[in-house]
């Protein structure tokens, strides 16, 4: 279909790869490109150190008894279980600066002014950002949990018999044990990243004019809007392909052994 001049319309009639030809010398799917890798990026940087941060902190309450440590982490991956159309509209009804929107509400009441999170360049990908931080921290700490797990107390106990401190607990023994497990992580949730569609469709449906349009929500865009279904096609390729380069480098880097331990 990608090598077809087909849309929604009429059927296929010619092939050639002009379509791919006009991707490639297209500004916007540049663009488009830079705003793709730019949310990815910001997504997994807060959503892996965030998800440690919990995961870290759910770990150590377990292990000391404290109560409530079960919940926390119950609480946490109820973010993750809730689909992606519904958060966007949650996170609208958070940051809209219309009269239903409470974030702006309470800005308003104590400053005066409105923050246009969702119409504003300049805050529109930090809104879409959060909003899927938000949603993904849970699949980082559930994955990031599970490996805090795998390390045995001996080697913290043995740790404290030395005089090491915390930071030198978590550098030495905590991070070189959790490696495996944070790569899974990145090589996931980029993937999952890169497909976010439903989350940024219900919050901003890509705009302000192209700032949030994500590869998969162009994607959609091409072929449901502007009906080229051929040229839509050839975008999902591209995506295909991008997806694929994470794949074999995530198998690359473990080896088939070390996979199928995991």
């Amino acid at each position: 279909m990608s090598l077809t001049n087909s849309t929604l319309l009429r059927t296929g009639t010619q092939y050639s790869l002009r379509n791919y030809r006009y991707i490639f010398s297209s500004q916007d799917f540049y663009f488009i490109l830079k705003i793709t890798f730019t949310f990815v990026l910001g997504s997994l940087i807060g959503q892996v150190l965030l998800g440690l941060a919990i995961a870290l902190l759910v770990h150590r309450g377990i292990r000391r008894g404290i109560i409530g440590a079960e919940f926390t982490r119950a609480t946490v991956l109820s973010s993750w279980i809730i689909p992606s159309m519904a958060i966007g509209l949650i996170w609208k009804i958070l940051l809209t600066d219309f009269d239903y929107g409470i974030l702006n509400y309470i800005i308003d009441s104590i400053f005066g002014s409105k923050i246009p999170f969702l119409w504003s360049p300049k805050y529109a990908m930090l809104s879409v950002i959060i909003a899927n931080v938000w949603c993904g921290t849970a699949f980082s700490m559930l994955i990031l949990f599970s490996g805090l797990q795998r390390i045995p107390d001996d080697f913290y106990e043995a740790a404290i018999v030395d005089g090491a401190s915390s930071f030198q607990q978590f550098r030495y023994i905590t991070i070189p044990h959790l490696s495996t497990f944070i790569f899974i992580d990145l090589a996931l949730a980029t993937i999952y990243t890169f497909n976010s569609f439903g989350l940024i469709m219900t919050l901003t449906a890509g705009g302000p004019g192209l700032h949030t349009e994500v590869l998969a929500l162009h994607v959609y865009t091409t072929i449901f809007e502007n009906l080229h279904l051929g040229r839509g096609s050839a975008l999902a390729i591209v995506l295909l392909i991008i997806n694929l380069v994470i794949a074999i480098i995530h198998y690359r880097f473990f080896g088939k052994d070390d996979m199928v331990a995991q």
